[in-house]
């Protein structure tokens, strides 16, 4: 029987017992369309196929393949548990056929091992899959290289391994047919950008070893697939986005915790924690036997989430049901791992708490809700994350639970920027200068750069190379352009962090590594007297030696947190693009230099939120070479403003805090990956101004996109402050955890005042 709504959990159907509740939004069922094996199917995989129930593929399945086939590079951008495995796999069974191969990239070691249970499972005559990786043994490596058809790896170990070293993959490269990029919506900023060079410098050694393989995506469904993937493998693509795939019936609950009659900093007022609340929810579920995973941003957050369910169980009086009840995180041995998925697929386990580590295409089946525990960083997360629910073909519940944070607020409020828009395009900048120069180098040792490689690597190109001769890292000969070093040009480009080498942070009591952190973050993360916590223990930094890259750390329980202060500056080097609006304001982009000092932090009570006193540092500067969004107001705007004894310096405060909480509604960033700046007058444009930068040398694309859609982005930003049930500011709205000034100081009425004139809205009483 087919049903309009989906059902609920019993819990969920009384109106009463979540008043944090507002809206609940009921998807449809969806019976699926399928379609035809392409008649040039390998037989012996449509029989295995069989024997596991699939009898024919999804309609999108049966395009994508078909379109890979027939030699276009394709995107396949569907839901989650849509069957995209499939879709890569016809044609890569036909290429292996006939004597090809097959390289599949992931983001993540684990994704990687997933899909190669799955094809060894199949049992198919012929494919010698195997996983090439920073965990394969020596012997191995040299069995993958000579005798592999289909090799599993991810873009670090092409980028440091195979291209380095492409002359011993000569039979590989060669007979390359196929390069499959799973998970394509992962390849984003930075780490998106450096992909998309690597994935550059792979086609031109493909091309010395005379192949020209196809290109096949698959990406959680996002905003213009086929640009996004375009612009990471840097060939035209075509997207398959119609999904033919069954999907179940599913109610997505909003849900804001309520404040508290707790206070914290400036006396506002403290919401109830999003992993709080998923633990007394989850609790619910699974008292009523619902199997749920719960999604939390951090490892500690997911042991807290199962530890607090755990406890409000034994006082239910349900204690047979504690131990059905688990934690699931990255740092886990790979052994454990496989044993909580087996437990939640089999239902031994009714309750797991994970970080985004579940979020990929790992096979979890069975589940019937999904509890979200603040914003996973971008609308394609949150489906692909609620989407793990409902795989047993019945109805699902899906819950999002807001955090403390503008982001997480205005979404709360506003389901229309849920369902009722599509998800985000990928962001990323391949020829960010510091991304594009230590590529090139790569590229240098690989094979001599000729001028024929320009329109493979950008436009600039013949700048960074002058840049990189200049600079002695290159040397121009006739024959083109030459790595002169005996190092490996691989290790120029750190392609999951922010440039410089990590600093690492060592107990000096065991002598133990606990773990590393971008030097840029070191400043403000782990100062010396910086309170430090590793895997629920608290320590506190003696020392921090950025020359050698360490800080050094011992374990303490003070009955204080830190917070670092620092001062930054900001200097525009030149405006690209820029606008007028009819409020008289000016929307700006460009490049930026900013420089910023840790200059001391307060030390808080860890009970209170007090400030119990401030330590100075002397830390040196950092200086950041990035690109900025900025927008400022008229004279008469700023004359009205003084008119009515609004604080610009506060106001402006407030609505950078804002402006940046909510900027990864439109870009794929989270708020760590910008920053801001703002001053009631400022040298460069003489205005009150408001700045938001990338926190990457070069920019990571963040600031333009906040750009291109300002006025959308400063409409929701004064949304959020508008919409917050706080009187004078909170985390909610205006109050930001990375404040290098201690949120002070801040309006929020200012911040509307000040947004409306910037929109040209009739003024409002706040």
């Amino acid at each position: 029987m087919r049903r309009s709504e989906p059902v609920l959990p019993g819990v969920w159907r009384d109106d009463t017992r979540y008043p944090q509740v507002t809206h609940i939004e009921h998807v449809t069922r969806n019976e699926g369309e399928s379609g035809d094996w392409p008649t040039w199917t390998a037989p012996r995989l449509v029989a295995r196929l069989a024997e596991r129930g699939i009898t024919k593929p999804w309609s999108h399945q049966a395009a994508a393949a078909d379109l890979a086939r027939s030699g276009r590079d394709v995107i396949i951008a569907t839901g989650t548990a849509s069957g995209k495995s499939l879709a890569f796999l016809l044609p890569a069974v036909d290429a292996i056929d006939a004597g090809g191969t097959v390289l599949y990239l992931s983001p993540t070691k684990a994704l990687a091992q997933d899909q190669l249970r799955w094809i060894t499972d199949l049992g198919l005559s012929g494919m010698r899959a195997a996983v090439y990786d920073g965990d394969t043994s020596r012997e191995e490596r040299s069995w993958v290289r000579e005798h592999a058809n289909y090799v599993l790896t991810n873009p670090d170990m092409l980028h440091h391994g195979m291209l380095p070293g492409h002359p011993a993959w000569t039979r590989f490269l060669r007979r390359l047919r196929y390069v499959v990029i799973d998970e394509a919506h992962r390849y984003r900023g930075v780490f998106g950008s450096h992909v998309s060079q690597i994935l550059r410098r792979l086609r031109r050694l493909c091309a010395r070893h005379r192949s020209e393989p196809v290109f096949v995506l698959a990406s959680a469904t996002s905003g213009s697939p086929a640009e996004s993937a375009g612009r990471l493998t840097g060939v035209p693509v075509v997207a398959v986005s119609e999904d033919g795939s069954p999907r179940p019936g599913m109610s997505v609950a909003l849900v804001e915790p309520e404040l508290t009659d707790m206070t914290g900093e400036q006396g506002a007022p403290i919401r109830r924690t999003a992993p709080s609340q998923a633990a007394e929810m989850l609790a619910d579920l699974v008292v009523e036997g619902v199997r749920t995973l719960v999604f939390v941003r951090s490892r500690q957050g997911a042991e807290v989430v199962a530890l607090n369910t755990q406890r409000l169980l034994a006082e239910r009086g349900e204690k047979d049901l504690v131990d059905r009840v688990a934690a699931y995180r990255g740092g886990y041995l790979a052994g454990d791992r496989r044993a909580l998925e087996e437990a939640l697929r089999t239902g031994e386990l009714l309750g797991l708490a994970s970080t985004n580590a579940l979020e990929l295409g790992v096979d979890i089946s069975g589940l019937d809700a999904v509890l979200i525990a603040g914003w996973p960083g971008t609308l394609a997360s949150l489906w692909q994350q609620a989407g793990r629910a409902g795989r047993r073909g019945g109805d699902a519940l899906a819950v999002f639970i807001a955090r403390d944070d503008p982001l997480d607020t205005y979404l709360a409020h506003h389901p229309e920027a849920i369902f009722g828009r599509s998800v985000e395009a990928t962001v990323l900048d391949p020829e960010n200068p510091h991304i594009l120069g230590p590529h090139l180098c790569a590229a240098a040792q690989e094979l001599p750069i000729t001028h024929e490689d320009f329109s493979l690597f950008g436009g600039t190109t013949g700048e960074r190379l002058d840049d990189l001769v200049a600079g002695g890292l290159l040397r121009k000969r006739p024959r083109g352009w030459f790595w002169t070093s005996n190092e490996r040009a691989s290790d120029l480009a750190d392609i999951r962090g922010s440039g410089g080498a990590p600093v690492q942070i060592v107990d000096t009591g065991s002598g133990q590594l606990l773990g590393e952190i971008d030097e840029a973050a070191a400043h403000g993360t782990v100062h010396p007297g910086a309170v430090y916590l590793h895997q629920g223990v608290t320590h506190l930094v003696d020392e921090l030696d950025l020359a050698e890259g360490v800080a050094l750390v011992h374990e303490a329980e003070p009955p204080y947190s830190t917070w670092a202060r620092d001062t930054t500056d900001i200097t525009i080097r030149s405006e690209l693009r820029g606008e007028s609006w009819p409020s008289g304001a000016t929307v700006h982009f460009g490049e930026v230099e900013v420089v910023r000092r840790v200059v001391g932090y307060l030390k808080r009570d860890v009970r209170t939120g007090a400030v119990l006193g401030e330590q100075p540092l002397d830390m040196p500067e950092r200086t950041l070479q990035t690109r900025a969004v900025w927008w400022t107001l008229d004279q008469d705007a700023e004359n009205r403003l003084r008119g009515q004894d609004v604080g610009l310096l506060g106001a402006a405060h407030a609505a950078e805090h804002a402006s940046i909480g909510l900027l990864p509604l439109l870009a794929t960033c989270d708020r760590w990956d910008i920053g801001g700046v703002s001053t009631s007058l400022h040298a460069d444009t003489g205005r009150p101004t408001v700045f938001v930068y990338d926190g990457y040398e070069g920019g990571a694309g963040f600031a333009e996109r906040g750009y291109a859609a300002a006025h959308e982005w400063l409409t929701a930003t004064r949304a959020v402050i508008a919409d917050c049930e706080c009187d004078q500011g909170c985390p909610s709205c205006v109050q930001s955890p990375k404040c290098g000034n201690g949120n002070e100081p801040l309006s929020k009425s200012g911040a509307l005042r000040l947004l409306d004139e910037v929109l040209g809205k009739v003024a409002t009483d706040p």
